[in-house]
């Protein structure tokens, strides 16, 4: 684990959390559900670095750059939705070591929120096979607010749930989005090397923390 920066004197006291590549592995789910829904409305495959670059953000903003038509965008996420809710249980599954990270932090008294660009109910599903769905004091999904990741509306909207204050929280995730969306918030931000996204890939964002393991949570707590 490395932590380039230090805290500056102020105990981190609110963890808040993306799910997708930080809880949960559901990338491979995520980019299946990509291609199927392609295949059906388009009838071509692009490549999987297009998804990878706006994973963390909504569907719609995804499919917008396919289409204008509102109607078939709501059409492409219905798509992905179907095929998503089929298969998720047999493609997702946590990130080894996260559960036990993530009920550590709490048994130590921290204020944990989840911050996800999934729907509250997709959110949910997942947290439940995670065996996680009681963790969390608040859950912030894309359905819940106006302005999505990179956007720093969803982690201030969690910080005004808790009643908790940007100063003592940190935002982990493991995409850009969630870097950028931490940042702009004014919290710290840490980034989960154990997701699809490389130290290269996030370097020339500086997040405040890197961390190369689940178990380098504790480090912070």
């Amino acid at each position: 684990m490395c932590l380039p920066k230090l805290l500056s004197g102020v105990a981190l006291t609110t963890f808040l959390f993306d799910l997708d590549g930080t809880l949960i592995d559901s990338i491979e789910l995520i980019l299946r559900s990509y291609r199927h829904t392609m295949r059906a409305h388009r009838g071509l495959e692009p490549p999987d670095e297009v998804w990878m670059k706006g994973l963390g953000t909504p569907l719609w903003v995804q499919f917008r750059d396919w289409t204008d038509d509102p109607a078939e965008i709501e059409a492409m996420v219905a798509t992905y939705r179907a095929y998503n809710l089929e298969h998720h249980d047999a493609l997702v599954r946590p990130y080894d070591g996260v559960v036990a990270a993530v009920r550590a932090l709490r048994h130590q008294g921290k204020t944990l929120g989840l911050v996800t660009s999934k729907m509250r109910s997709g959110a949910l599903r997942g947290l439940r096979l995670a065996g996680l769905e009681d963790t969390f004091a608040v859950i912030v999904g894309a359905d819940e607010v106006t302005h999505p990741k990179p956007h720093p509306e969803p982690v201030l909207k969690a910080l005004e749930c808790l009643g908790a204050p940007a100063t003592g929280a940190v935002f982990i995730g493991d995409s850009r989005h969630d870097i950028e969306c931490g940042r702009a918030a004014g919290v710290k931000t840490a980034a989960a090397l154990w997701g699809p996204f490389d130290r290269v890939q996030l370097q020339d964002l500086e997040p405040d923390y890197w961390l190369e393991r689940p178990e380098d949570l504790a480090a912070l707590g």
